[in-house]
């Protein structure tokens, strides 16, 4: 219990950086950390079976609907953690994020190919524990929509029960 806690503190912490900093700037790489993802080792087999990805792709960071995505989502730190839910931004033009720590652009690449997204496009693709899609949007989505999503799904029924009893 003390590890899932600790992670959620940690996963609460840098989704806190992601969340407060500047939509025209990302986050600082914070590399202290032993949950931090790297940028030569992102890829969807490493977050399998651990977390959620909700992967938000965009031509750049001054697109309008990227821009207004990160607005809704800033409101809602504590229930990303709760879900174990990791933000992946995919920027076409600039750097690309997780959870605040960037990402290759080849990993970035690797993502729209797999998702079949090309560089023009937005789209935000919600991607489950188990690796599959969950759900694909073409326009900014609000957080309570995936967190509703997320929260019929058996694992996370499951997870809930196990940390209402623990």
């Amino acid at each position: 219990m003390l590890q899932t806690v600790n992670k959620s503190v940690l996963a609460l912490s840098l989704l806190t950086c992601l969340i407060l900093s500047p939509v025209s700037k990302a986050p600082a790489a914070q590399a202290s950390t032993n949950y931090a993802v790297k940028m030569s080792s992102f890829s969807l087999s490493s977050q399998r079976g651990k977390n959620r990805l909700l992967l938000v792709f965009t031509p750049s960071e001054q697109n309008r609907a990227y821009q207004q995505q990160i607005q809704l989502f800033s409101q809602y730190k504590q229930g990303f953690a709760d879900r174990d839910l990791v933000l992946v931004q995919v920027l076409a033009q600039g750097n690309s994020y997780a959870n605040g720590e960037e990402i290759s652009s080849s990993s970035a690449a690797q993502l729209r190919h797999r998702f079949g997204v090309s560089n023009s496009d937005f789209r935000v693709v919600l991607v489950g524990k188990d690796g599959g899609t969950k759900r694909s949007d073409s326009n900014p989505v609000h957080a309570s929509a995936i967190f509703n999503e997320i929260d019929a799904m058996p694992m996370r029924r499951q997870e809930m029960r196990q940390r209402s009893s623990s």
